[in-house]
C-alpha cells in the first residue's frame, strides 16, 4: 500500500517520529521544542522526506500559534503587571535593550541587511516563560526570590514580544502595495481601535453573560473558547493584523472572568499538542545545506546570549542591591531564547522581511542555546559554586535588597536553625515552639518567612546552596541543623558546607527514600527526616484505629473520638489511673491503639505513651473538654531543656566491692538509670556485655544514659 500523498498516513508516521525522538529528549532532560524540531528535520526534505501534505500541516500549527497565544492572554495577569516591581521591569527592559542593540551590532558586523540584523537581534531578546516555569517548579525555586523576578522580568519580555508582532505586522501592511503611507498608516489604526472597542463592549456586557451561561457544560466552554481564539485569529488577519495578534486580544478578552483559570488549564494539553506541529512544520522547511552556511554565525550569537544575557542580568541586579547568587540564578534563566523567537522569525519570512538562511540561523540559534541553557539551569548550583569567587564585581559591599532582612535574625544564638518553611517545615516549627526552643528560621520564599514573621518567629532570608550565606548564620551556638529541604543535591551541598565550617552540633536532613537516606547518613547527617515514610505509617495506623472498629447502634446523645497524645503530654508514661479524665471532663475511655494494634481491655495500671490514640466516649462538649486536657504540655524547664543523651566511661576501682559480681547483681539500669553497653578490659574491648559478665578489677564500663544519671553515678565513691 503507498503511502505517498496521503495526509492520515503522513501525520501517523510524524507523530510516531516525533514521540520517539521526544522520548529519548526526555531521557536527556531537554525541552520538547528541540525535539520536535529534530524531529521536523527528520521528516522534512533534509531527512526522511515523508512530509508531501504542508498545507495541513501549516493549518495546525497557525491553530497551535493562536491557542499559544490566546493562553498567554488568558494568563495575563494584570495585578502581577502593576506589582511586578523595579527590579523586574527594570531587568527585563535593560536585557531587551542591551540584546537588541548588542545583537544588532554584531548581525550587521557579520554582513547581515539591515531588516534581518533587526529580526535577528529582536528574536534573541526573548527567553522562553514555558521552559523556564517548568524547570523552575521542578525544582522547586519557582517561589524563590530569583524564582519570583526571574517570572516577573520573563512577564515583561512576552509583553515586549506581544507588541513587537503588532509592529512588524503594521509594518509589513504598510509596505505593501502602492498608494500613500501615511493613508494606509490612518486606515491600520483605525481598524484596531474599531477591532479593540468592539473587544471591549464584548468584554463588558457580552462575554460574561455568555460564559456563565456556557459554564454549565465544560465540553461547551472548552470549545467556546477555542472557537473564540481561532475566530479573532482570523478576524485579526483580515484587518490586516496578524493572527497571533488577534489570539492574543481573545486571550485577554476572557482574562478578566472568573473561568480563565478552568479554561487554561483544559488547553494548556491541546495547545502543547498542536504547536508540535507548527516546530516540525519549522523544522521540516530547513535544508541541511542552508544550515550549514549559517554554523558560524549560531555558535556566535549562542555564545552571545547564553553568555550576554545572563551578565547583563547579573549587572543591574547587582546595581539594584542584590546579591551575586540571586543575580546568577535570575540571570541564567534568559540564557535561550524562545518560541516567540521563532514564531517572530515565521513571521517574518511570511512577510518578505527574511529569507530561509535568516530562518534557519535563529532556529539553530534556538536550539543550541535551549539545549545548554537547560543544563545550566538544572545545575546550576555547582555552576555557581565553580564561578562564585569570580562574580564578586556583581555585588555590592552591601547587598541590602537581601541582606537587610539578615541583619537582625543572623544574629540571634538559636539552639536550633530550622531551614525550609514549607509545610513540612513549619509543623515542625510549630512543635519545636511548643516545646520552647529558640528557633531560627531559613526559607528563600520572602511570603513564608513574612507569616512566621509576623508570628513572632525569628526568620532570615537565604539559600542553603549558598557558602557565604552559611557562613553568616550563628550555626557555632547552634545544637541541631535541621533541614527539611528534599532535594539530595542541595542537601549534600549544605552537609559539605557544614562540615567545611566544623559545625560541632548535629544535623538532620530530610530524604524522599531510604536510597537517598543512605547517601546522606554516609554524608554525616545524625538523624534522615523521612516525611512521606512517617506519614504513611501514621495514616496505616490511623486506618486500624479502635474506633474505627466500633459501632453505635442506638440513639443516644454520645459520641466517640479519637485523641492522639502527643509527644511532650504531662500524661506520657502515666497510668490510666492517674490521669483524672473522667473526673475533670465526664468521658470514658473505651479503648486504645499503639502501632495499629488495638487494647480493649485497659486496666488502672496501663501505661500510656506518645503516639497513642485513645478512643474515648461522651458528649460532644465532654469530648472537646477532654481533648483539650489531655493535649497539656510539660513545661520546658532549663534543667530538662539541658539535659541530653551521653555516653562515658567509669572506672572500677582496685579495692571496689563490686569486683566478682555480674551486671544483672549490680542493678546499674534500676537503680541508676544506665545501661551498660561495653566493658574495657586492658587491650580487651567487650562490646554489648551479657547479663552474667562477671566485673574485675580495673575494667571501665561503658554505660549511656541521660547526663544527669551519669553525672550522678560519677560522683559515687562506692565503685
Amino acid at each position: 500500500m503507498m503511502i505517498s500523498g496521503d495526509a492520515f498516513y503522513e501525520l501517523a508516521i510524524v507523530l510516531s517520529i516525533a514521540a520517539v525522538v521526544g522520548a529519548i529528549g526526555l531521557k536527556l532532560r531537554q525541552p520538547l521544542i528541540v525535539s520536535f524540531l529534530v524531529a521536523g528535520i527528520m521528516v522534512g526534505p533534509s531527512g526522511l522526506r515523508i512530509i508531501e501534505n504542508y498545507e495541513k500541516i501549516d493549518l495546525l500549527a497557525q491553530i497551535g500559534i493562536s491557542l499559544l497565544l490566546f493562553v498567554v492572554g488568558l494568563r495575563l495577569d494584570f495585578h502581577m503587571i502593576r506589582t511586578i516591581g523595579p527590579v523586574a521591569l527594570a531587568t527585563g527592559l535593560g536585557q531587551v535593550i542591551f540584546t537588541l542593540a548588542i545583537g544588532f551590532l554584531i548581525a550587521v558586523s557579520l554582513g547581515m541587511p539591515v531588516v534581518s540584523a533587526a529580526y535577528v537581534a529582536t528574536a534573541l531578546t526573548f527567553s522562553s516563560t514555558i521552559i523556564i516555569v517548568k524547570l523552575l517548579s521542578d525544582k522547586k525555586e519557582i517561589d524563590s526570590l530569583h524564582g519570583r523576578i526571574a517570572v516577573g522580568f520573563l512577564i515583561v519580555q512576552d509583553i515586549i514580544a506581544i507588541l513587537s508582532l503588532i509592529i512588524l505586522t503594521g509594518l509589513g501592511w504598510g509596505l505593501g502595495g502602492s498608494g500613500s503611507h501615511a493613508l494606509k498608516t490612518f486606515v491600520m489604526i483605525s481598524r484596531g481601535l474599531i477591532f479593540l472597542v468592539g473587544i471591549v463592549l464584548l468584554m463588558r456586557y457580552v462575554l460574561p453573560l455568555f460564559l456563565k451561561y456556557l459554564a454549565k457544560s465544560q465540553e461547551i466552554l472548552v470549545l467556546f473558547s477555542i472557537t473564540w481564539a481561532v475566530l479573532l485569529a482570523a478576524t485579526g488577519s483580515m484587518l490586516g493584523f496578524s493572527k497571533e495578534v488577534g489570539a492574543f486580544l481573545a486571550g485577554i478578552s476572557l482574562a478578566t472572568t472568573g473561568y480563565r483559570e478552568a479554561i487554561g488549564a483544559r488547553l494548556v494539553t491541546l495547545r502543547d499538542f498542536l504547536l508540535l506541529f507548527f516546530f516540525i512544520n519549522l523544522g521540516s522547511r530547513l535544508q541541511i545545506n542552508i544550515l550549514e552556511t549559517q554554523l558560524l554565525p549560531a555558535a556566535i550569537f549562542s555564545v552571545f546570549v547564553l553568555i550576554g544575557n545572563p551578565l547583563i542580568v547579573m549587572a543591574i541586579m547587582g546595581f539594584m542591591g542584590y546579591r551575586k547568587r540571586t543575580g546568577f540564578m535570575a540571570g541564567l534563566t534568559v540564557a535561550q531564547i524562545s518560541e516567540f523567537s521563532l514564531i517572530l522569525a515565521a513571521l517574518g519570512v511570511s512577510l518578505g522581511h527574511l529569507n530561509m538562511q535568516a530562518m534557519g540561523l535563529i532556529t539553530i540559534v534556538g536550539m543550541i542555546t535551549i539545549c545548554v541553557s537547560t543544563y545550566m539551569i538544572l545545575y546550576s548550583a555547582k555552576l555557581y559554586n565553580f564561578f562564585s569567587p569570580r562574580l564578586g564585581i556583581f555585588e555590592r559591599k552591601s547587598a541590602h535588597r537581601e541582606t537587610g532582612r539578615e541583619s537582625s535574625a543572623t544574629k540571634t544564638e538559636a539552639d536550633i536553625i530550622l531551614i525550609g518553611l514549607g509545610n513540612y517545615g513549619s509543623e515542625i516549627a510549630v512543635n519545636l515552639i511548643e516545646r520552647r526552643r529558640q528557633i531560627l528560621a531559613v526559607d528563600f520564599d520572602p511570603q513564608a518567612l513574612s507569616r512566621w514573621n509576623k508570628a513572632g518567629l525569628e526568620v532570615v532570608y537565604g539559600d542553603i546552596g549558598d557558602p557565604e550565606f552559611i557562613e553568616q548564620l550563628p550555626v557555632n551556638h547552634a545544637k541541631w541543623i535541621v533541614s527539611t529541604i528534599r532535594d539530595i543535591d542541595l542537601s549534600l551541598i549544605l552537609l559539605k558546607i557544614l562540615t567545611d565550617c566544623h559545625f560541632k552540633g548535629k544535623i538532620a536532613m530530610s530524604a524522599l527514600d531510604e536510597k537517598e537516606a543512605r547517601k546522606l547518613i554516609k554524608a554525616g547527617a545524625d538523624i534522615v527526616l523521612r516525611p512521606f515514610q512517617d506519614a504513611a505509617e501514621y495514616a496505616a495506623d490511623a486506618f486500624t484505629e479502635a474506633a474505627n472498629l466500633q459501632t453505635i447502634e442506638e440513639d443516644w446523645p454520645i459520641a466517640m473520638n479519637e485523641i492522639r497524645l502527643k509527644t511532650g503530654s504531662v500524661f506520657a508514661g502515666r497510668a490510666l489511673s492517674e490521669i483524672p479524665l473522667r473526673a475533670q471532663t465526664g468521658v470514658s475511655v473505651l479503648a486504645l491503639s499503639r502501632a495499629g494494634k488495638v487494647y480493649f481491655e485497659l486496666t488502672p495500671d496501663f501505661t500510656i505513651y506518645p503516639n497513642d490514640r485513645i478512643v474515648m466516649m461522651g458528649t460532644i462538649e465532654q469530648l472537646l473538654q477532654a481533648q483539650q486536657f489531655i493535649e497539656q504540655r510539660q513545661p520546658a524547664d532549663d534543667e530538662q531543656k539541658h539535659s541530653g543523651f551521653a555516653m562515658a566511661g567509669i572506672g572500677i576501682a582496685e579495692n571496689s566491692i563490686n569486683c566478682g559480681r555480674t551486671l544483672s547483681e549490680l542493678r546499674f539500669r534500676q537503680d541508676y538509670g544506665v545501661t551498660v553497653v561495653g566493658i574495657q578490659r586492658g587491650e580487651e574491648k567487650i562490646i554489648s556485655p551479657k547479663a552474667d559478665e562477671i566485673i574485675n578489677r580495673g575494667d571501665r564500663l561503658i554505660v549511656v544514659g541521660s547526663k544527669k544519671s551519669i553525672e550522678r553515678l560519677k560522683s559515687l565513691s562506692c565503685l
